[in-house]
């Protein structure tokens, strides 16, 4: 039994995000599994590094499972890259150490968020930015996020009304940068929470907005109420980036 490590990308837009559902069609888990399963003629688990909401997109989504193959990797690969639809590549196949899990072993993980910040339509973007026309103070932005960083309970950050387990998490760093008028929010940390990051986007636009003031962030952590934080960014701004192990 070999223990596999697959790199993807997908442009998750017509997808209900990565995690397979019982008997919900159109993950994108369900997709590869079923695609691994068949041809590898054996039943393969798939595990992602995280999940992606529905709409999500994923410049790099590392994946892990085993199965029983005597193709090579590059072969597999090859395989896996012809029966795939056109919105998910496979980016890099290989064989991992026995041990290698791609959610368990991961250390770090980078988000980023795309914001089209100008009134002039943005067409071929789209799909994969956020569009807000009104002027963003991202100094201001740039303060508040410094006062994010460290290790936090991010419960005001959350959209799960319940957690089960803890919603302390670390937030190593937050960039962001202008390229003309478009605005990436590069968000690494030890782990996210459920829509953290797009409620994290929210609340910093606020701040860009002058809706809010970027030194409420530590009081606003301090409440642990999801209901003091800014609105949930949409979804199709989001890219899972990068890994680290």
């Amino acid at each position: 039994m070999k223990n596999y490590k697959l790199c993807l990308s997908y442009d998750g837009s017509r997808y209900r995000g990565w995690q397979k559902q019982g008997n919900t069609p159109g993950t994108i888990q369900e997709k590869l599994e079923a695609l691994l399963s068949r041809l590898l003629e054996q039943p393969v688990e798939l595990h992602g590094s995280g999940r992606t909401d529905a709409g999500v997109h994923a410049r790099c989504q590392t994946c892990s499972f085993r199965a029983d193959s005597s193709l090579s990797c590059p072969e597999l690969l090859e395989l896996i890259r012809r029966y795939l639809p056109e919105d998910i590549g496979a980016v890099s196949l290989e064989e991992a150490e026995p041990r290698f899990h791609a959610r368990l072993s991961c250390r770090q993980k980078t988000y980023a968020y795309f914001i089209w910040n100008s009134p002039k339509p943005n067409i071929f973007y789209r799909k994969y930015s956020f569009s807000c026309p009104d002027p963003l103070d991202t100094e201001a932005m740039e303060q508040a996020a410094r006062l994010l960083l460290g290790e936090h309970d991010f419960s005001s950050f959350c959209s799960l009304k319940h957690m089960k387990k803890s919603a302390v998490r670390r937030l190593d760093s937050v960039d962001i940068s202008r390229s003309g008028d478009m605005l990436r929010l590069e968000f690494t940390g030890s782990g996210f929470l459920y829509n953290m990051v797009r409620i994290l986007v929210g609340t910093l636009i606020e701040v860009g907005r002058a809706q809010r003031r970027a030194e409420d962030m530590p009081a606003l952590l301090a409440t642990r109420d999801r209901q003091a934080a800014g609105f949930t960014a949409p979804a199709q701004g989001l890219f899972l980036w990068e890994q680290r192990y």
